[in-house]
């Protein structure tokens, strides 16, 4: 899973609520704890294949689910991806 991202989060709650969207919306994605490398708020995150960024960054722009941020794996952990690059 080399190529997938991951979508960390401040609450339980919106983390959910992301699951429930992408389910809706079928995009592929695995709900998984939040890696260590990643200071989040919540215990769970989000991983999806990175061709999906473009549309998981409209669902999280078009329906308001707050974020701490998208991450790629790179060579110490985890690197958090430019607003640009997300599309947020």
């Amino acid at each position: 899973m080399e190529d997938w991202l991951v979508m960390a989060f401040d609450s339980t709650q919106q983390a959910l609520r992301a699951e429930m969207l992408m389910e809706y919306l079928e995009l592929e994605f695995d709900l998984f704890p939040t890696p260590k490398s990643i200071t989040a708020g919540c215990a769970l995150s989000i991983q999806f294949p990175g061709q999906l960024l473009e549309q998981v960054a409209k669902m999280v722009d078009q329906e308001k689910v707050e974020i701490r941020g998208i991450y790629k794996p790179g060579s110490n952990g985890y690197e958090e991806l430019e607003v640009k690059e997300a599309g947020l």
